[in-house]
């Protein structure tokens, strides 16, 4: 006998939700354990539980689908439930991600739940194939606008305009947000990558700035400098980043 896949349901839509719980009562051997409204609820549930599969939508409040999963240290399978337009529907297939494309049909979601199912154990190792995805949707102009970071024992969904600067404490990544530092599960390069350049610049190896909160470029040793932010913090500025940054502000 088949193993029970247990499953989590996570869509904003009640309806939505309703349809698949429906639609997973007539699918063999799967155990629905709960469902999530959006994308912090789907983070705690999704750790709390530790679910064999998740059908995941991406258009969410709080955190959209990919935020979720970049929010966890160790993502389960994924099945995105998606309304995506046809060019990031070819991004799915490339990173071999399985997907359900609204409205689909109970014969797709059983094939989903199939290919969840029988899945080699390599090809379960989600973040590395969200890689991919992300960096083709990146060069559709879609940056992070929402940081999901730990706050105590809740998530906590910052707005990336919110953010003062990024930078390295104990080996760690710690956004700062006014007077507040949170801890987050990505590397500075990832970071990099994923925010906006229009608003977001990488001033040394272990910081990152917001570019609205820049208020002075100070002269330092050597021909180095640091730039003082709004909030008083001051931040180093590598030589090499120094002459990047003269051409974005002109000075």
């Amino acid at each position: 006998m088949k193993q029970r896949l247990r499953t989590l349901i996570v869509d904003d839509e009640p309806p939505a939700r309703e349809r698949l719980r429906r639609m997973l009562t007539e699918v063999e051997n799967v155990e629905i354990l709960g469902e999530a409204a959006d994308g912090p609820e789907a983070v705690e549930m999704i750790e709390t539980l530790s679910p064999d599969l998740v059908l995941l939508d991406i258009q969410m409040p709080g955190l959209d689908g990919f935020e979720v999963i970049e929010a966890l240290e160790n993502p389960p399978p994924i099945v995105f439930v998606t309304a995506y337009d046809e060019y990031a529907i070819r991004a799915f297939e490339v990173s071999a991600l399985d997907y359900l494309l609204k409205p689909f049909s109970s014969t797709r979601l059983e094939q989903a739940i199939l290919r969840a199912r029988t899945a080699p154990a390599e090809a379960s190792d989600v973040s590395g194939q969200l890689a991919p995805l992300l960096e083709r949707l990146a060069a559709q102009g879609r940056y992070l606008t929402r940081l999901a970071v730990r706050h105590r024992d809740r998530v906590r969904v910052l707005d990336a305009k919110e953010v003062d600067w990024i930078g390295i404490e104990e080996e760690q990544v710690m956004v700062h947000v006014g007077d507040q530092g949170y801890y987050l599960r990505r590397t500075m390069s990832e970071l990099e990558s994923r925010l906006d350049p229009a608003l977001f610049f990488r001033a040394h190896r272990s910081a990152i700035v917001n570019l609205d909160r820049v208020r002075e470029v100070i002269p330092w040793f050597k021909g180095s400098h640091k730039l003082r932010l709004s909030t008083g913090a001051e931040v180093d500025l590598s030589r090499q980043q120094a002459r990047r940054l003269r051409k974005i502000l002109g000075w």
